[in-house]
């Protein structure tokens, strides 16, 4: 095997979540993006979608969003336009599946199955790695990455919108104490709200035990 600086072989791996401002990562009856995405969002998802991500889910994510793919390429799916593309255009994106049930070759397009532990594939992936990384959805999977300390960039987009009622899967549930240094942030449309944090995971609370 040819050697490798360390700046070329080490891939950066962010967690990018949407959120509503209580913490759900959706809301039962709610349209996609809670209904307030805005021409400047979506030009940003766009302008993301040509970074040359390879996003890491797992299987609930996986079968979740490989259905809406294919749902959303046939006519009278009823999605919107801008969720439709959004949908059809994931199959074109190179994707980790980790997944003990599912059975490999995966039928979603471009979708690479990982049988064994995520959080060493992703360590080996990261140090051998030359191109970006990102989860895509999947709660529990950046949890684990996260807890681990594999994650470069903990990145939020706020949905100004508070869904006790008909909230579902909160984000933040099993979490471990994370410190957040921001590096980035900016507002969408006047309502929706970026923020990037470097995160650190906190063995306690700062000044009782050492991070």
């Amino acid at each position: 095997m040819s050697e490798t600086t360390a700046e070329a072989s080490s891939a950066k791996l962010m967690v990018d979540l949407i959120i509503s401002l209580d913490g759900y990562a959706s809301a039962e009856g709610w349209p996609g993006w809670w209904g307030l995405e805005g021409p400047e969002y979506l030009a940003w998802l766009e302008q993301e979608g040509e970074k040359g991500y390879t996003f890491l889910l797992g299987a609930n994510t996986y079968r979740l969003m490989s259905g809406m793919s294919g749902e959303a390429a046939s006519e009278g799916s009823g999605y919107s336009e801008n969720e439709g593309a959004s949908l059809t255009g994931l199959a074109a994106v190179p994707k980790i599946v980790f997944s003990s049930t599912l059975q490999a070759p995966l039928t979603w397009p471009n979708s690479e199955l990982v049988a064994g532990d995520a959080v060493e594939a992703v360590t080996e992936m990261k140090r051998t790695g030359t191109g970006p990384l990102s989860t895509l959805g999947s709660l529990s999977l950046s949890r684990s990455l996260l807890t681990a300390g594999l994650v470069d960039r903990f990145r939020l987009v706020v949905f100004p919108v508070i869904t006790g009622r008909t909230g579902r899967e909160r984000i933040y549930d099993g979490y471990p104490d994370v410190a957040l240094e921001m590096v980035d942030s900016r507002t969408f449309d006047g309502r929706l709200q970026l923020l990037e944090y470097v995160p650190t995971v906190l063995s306690g609370p700062p000044g009782t035990t050492a991070r």
